[in-house]
């Protein structure tokens, strides 16, 4: 017999950062080895799992991030973060990538008590394989300023801008994001490092674009909503043709919205505002009077995985009264497996093992896609991935499944 070449194992200390990033590196095709994201202030080694070869080192890598994560109705105090997933072109096709995830959704259920891990998926067809679901998505905006103009006005009596150095506003954009938060499903909760990372700025990664500034909206009880965004100059023979980056924008009241949607969208010298992270759900569609300007293409966002069946189900909360038994299968996780009776509404929710007859059948990949309300149900089932047992039990746990507001992501972690 031949002795196995690749050991699996976990990191020690952060300074081990320089291992995944090398793995990072030869397995994205970019140059990572300056940490200009700031993501070292955030690796956690012990959660990251790497596999040696015995000839050539570290060949792959898949870390995790401990963040909270809002769902439906609640927050749930830890989720894993899935990241930092990359296999080396020389040592691809060997089963080494199943083997990390396998690992790594045993560390989740077993040691973190996690019940649900959460990813941005460089190809979606790669994480379907170990149960993720498509949870969801956002609008990538590209619009032409000259052709778009915002239909509300505001009383310039609601309140006032201000423009900042991000750095110098650290806790007024900390206590409008935490405000906001808890009612936005998909947005993760940020650590002083993480807001440390997400405020990092480096002149290396600005690609032409200033640094970035912090556009406040003060109303009358205070700060009431903020924009991260930064501008290109550029020229062309008819005049200039400039560019707004809007990287983050969160507003917890309508005004604060509107007013600072109107300054991003009047910059002197600019022709063209993007804004990579819109919801699906953006209310700037319903500001504009020609919404096809804004030049919105949608794309995926998270995905998210069912880890602990019963204990994920119960922790959100749900749109109407529900009560119905789902029959899950689940090839990698056999616990998730089975008959499960979900009770619940917006109070509160149950979910226990049951012998009743099933109501609805799925798999655990489409109970991840659905969980953070923005993948329907009744999609899923016209798909041919949920199937009705019990006739009128679908159009029921739709609408329980479904949220008011559409989840999304501020951030690729």
């Amino acid at each position: 017999m031949t002795a196995d070449p690749y050991l699996l194992r976990t990191l020690d200390t952060v300074d081990d950062f320089a291992l995944v990033s090398d793995v990072l590196g030869a397995g994205f095709g970019e140059d990572m080895g300056d940490d200009s994201d700031g993501e070292r202030l955030t690796f956690e080694p012990a959660r990251d799992h790497v596999i040696e070869h015995a000839a050539d080192g570290v060949v792959a890598n898949a870390g995790a991030y401990t963040r909270e994560l809002s769902v439906p109705g609640a927050v749930l105090p830890s989720a894993a973060h899935v990241t930092l997933v990359a296999v080396r072109p020389t040592h691809r096709r060997r089963g080494l990538l199943t083997r990390l995830m396998l690992h790594q959704l045993k560390d989740i259920r077993e040691v973190r008590r996690e019940p649900v891990a959460l990813l941005w998926a460089s190809e979606g067809r790669i994480y379907q394989r170990f149960g993720y679901g498509p949870a969801a998505g956002r609008l990538w905006i590209e619009a032409d300023n000259r052709n778009v103009r915002l239909t509300r006005s505001v009383p310039p009596e609601v309140g006032r801008l201000r423009d900042a150095a991000p750095g110098d506003v650290h806790k007024e954009l900390r206590e409008v994001f935490e405000r906001i938060r808890p009612d936005r499903p998909g947005w993760s909760g940020r650590t002083d490092d993480w807001w440390q990372r997400r405020l990092v700025d480096p002149e290396s990664g600005r690609h032409g674009y200033t640094a970035r500034r912090a556009l406040l909206f003060e109303g009358p009880g205070g700060v009431d909503g903020y924009a991260l965004w930064r501008r290109k100059g550029a020229w062309e023979a008819v005049g200039p043709k400039g560019e707004v980056d809007v990287v983050e924008l969160v507003a917890a009241t309508p005004e604060a919205y509107a007013v600072m949607w109107r300054l991003l969208f009047s910059v002197d010298l600019t022709r063209t505002v993007g804004y990579g992270f819109a919801s699906v759900d953006e209310p700037l569609r319903h500001l504009v009077d020609e919404p096809r300007a804004l030049n919105a293409r949608a794309l995926d966002s998270l995905w998210l995985r069912i880890v602990d069946l019963p204990a994920a189900l119960a922790a959100r909360r749900y749109a109407a009264p529900v009560d119905v038994v789902i029959e899950v299968t689940d090839g990698l996780l056999p616990d998730n497996a089975g008959r499960w009776r979900l009770s619940g509404d917006a109070s509160g929710a149950t979910c226990d093992r049951t012998t009743d007859a099933p109501d609805l059948t799925c798999d655990v990949t489409d109970l991840g896609a659905v969980y953070l309300g923005g993948t329907p149900l009744a999609a899923l089932a016209a798909a041919g991935r949920v199937r009705e047992t019990r006739p009128g039990a679908l159009p029921v746990a739709a609408t329980a499944f479904s949220w008011p507001r559409s989840p999304s992501a501020l951030e690729i972690f």
